[in-house]
């Protein structure tokens, strides 16, 4: 008996320091199983102290009492599937009538408690059926991406959001972004994430980084042009911009709409022309904005607008020509000066990490979602690469980015430098890699835009 309880003892230590040191070795190989027997347990309790419960329908109770049988109770949600994960659980509901699904999200802290989860998100996927998300541990704190992710072209994985699912950068439904972040928030790890993965894909990199350079130049060899200052970044712009207005000049000489045509074969932007005259789309990644809209006399003043103009040109117009704009800074508000506004209004997408000031926040959610400022402004210093991600629909989440240091993010960009389009519009503006005098590599991957 004394060697049974030294062993029951030995085991509740170790699981209580895989708990502690490895949760997420606790959660698969212990976790998940208790969790999956306390929500079944726990089910019908807890919705009914939640509030989650209608009275039984007037045939049940007219039945019972036919029949002398006992008043059947409150009815809760009817579970359609509950499935484990490598973060928590995932159970799929089929509301009652009366419910709704908001009646699920407002109770979601308190089903965290009662169901003992670290966190409890819920989503409608149709009518009458709602997907709740918990998690067992905190997902955030060590993030660690799945081994496998659902990628295809123009979609990244980027981060982990806070209920263990992926988040993706879908530029080809959400074109353009911004990111904001104060010093030492995690912006400049994401926006490596961000080219890693970018660089295997058939894809243009752009990249304006008002420092002299010191983010984005050391990924130089998978960028087609960069930009270290505001005059030259004025040009690139400008290059961008012509570029655009003969892209869509080729849209419009394949359209050939005609009676005959199928709906399918009328081409509008890019990802519609056949694949031997698509032209290669561009990412555009503007380092620290502020910088570009900043001046201190006339003649900066005038670049200044010139670079305004182009961006919001881009915003405006890019999305059909596979031009897609990804706009970091620290500080982003309307003192910047006009344009600024309206470049705002165009970038779909918002990502902030720990701000400064309330008004940065504001900037990137006031306008669509209030509640996530409140989130955004209450990141603490210590959590580098928490972040609040958002787009125009309103909703956010949490994410944290993996850490990427500078080392990898070159390596993975040296790893694909082939793949690096020669755009005949940005030749002037390509890095000068070691080893060539201002030349482009000759491993550089031919485009259609040079034909």
């Amino acid at each position: 008996m004394t060697g049974f309880t030294v062993c029951l003892v030995l085991v509740v230590a170790a699981v209580g320091l895989l708990r502690w040191r490895r949760p997420a070795w606790y959660w698969l190989t212990f976790g998940v199983a208790l969790a999956v027997v306390r929500v079944l347990v726990r089910y019908g309790s807890v919705m009914d102290a939640c509030g989650l419960t209608v009275p039984p329908a007037r045939w049940r109770l007219a039945l019972a009492r036919a029949t002398n049988r006992p008043i059947p109770g409150p009815r809760a949600p009817r579970i359609l599937r509950l499935r484990p994960t490598r973060t928590g659980l995932v159970v799929r509901l089929k509301l009652r009538p009366g419910q709704d699904a908001f009646d699920i999200a407002a109770a979601s802290d308190r089903l965290r408690h009662s169901f003992s989860m670290y966190g409890v998100t819920s989503r409608e996927l149709h009518s009458g059926v709602v997907e709740v998300r918990m998690t067992g541990y905190n997902v955030l704190k060590r993030v660690q991406m799945p081994a496998e992710t659902e990628t295809r072209p123009m979609r990244v994985p980027v981060a982990l959001r806070q209920d263990g699912s992926v988040h993706y950068r879908d530029y080809r439904a959400i074109p353009h972004a911004l990111t904001l972040g104060a010093t030492e928030s995690g912006k400049s790890v994401y926006q490596r994430n961000l080219v890693a993965g970018l660089a295997p894909m058939d894809v243009a990199l752009v990249g304006i980084d008002c420092k002299q350079g010191v983010e984005l130049f050391p990924l130089a060899r998978r960028f087609s042009a960069l930009a270290d200052n505001p005059d030259t970044a004025a040009d690139v712009l400008d290059a961008l911009v012509a570029r655009m207005e003969r892209i869509y000049q080729v849209i419009r000489a394949q359209q050939r709409i005609a009676a005959d045509v199928p709906d399918a074969e009328i081409a509008a932007d890019i990802w519609d022309l056949p694949s031997d005259l698509r032209p290669t789309p561009v990412v555009v990644l503007v380092d620290e904005v502020a910088e570009l809209a900043l001046y201190a006399n006339k003649d900066e003043e005038k670049r200044r607008d010139r670079i305004i103009t182009a961006l919001v040109r881009l915003a405006q117009l890019g999305r059909a020509a596979g031009i897609y704009l990804e706009i970091c800074g620290q500080r982003f508000g309307s003192e910047l000066g006009k344009g600024i506004t309206m470049l705002r209004a165009q970038l779909t997408g918002r990502t902030a990490h720990r701000v400064n000031d309330e008004t940065s926040a504001n900037m990137a959610f006031g306008d669509i979602a209030p509640d996530a400022v409140l989130a955004a402004i209450q990141i603490p210093a210590e959590m580098r690469g928490l972040a609040i991600a958002g787009d125009s629909s309103g909703g956010w989440h949490r994410i944290r980015a993996p850490h990427t240091s500078l080392r990898q993010a070159v390596n993975i960009c040296n790893r694909h430098a082939d793949r690096t389009p020669d755009l005949p519009e940005l030749a002037p503006f390509r890095p000068a890699l070691s080893g060539s005098a201002d030349a482009p590599s000759p491993t550089a991957k031919p485009s259609p835009d040079t034909a």
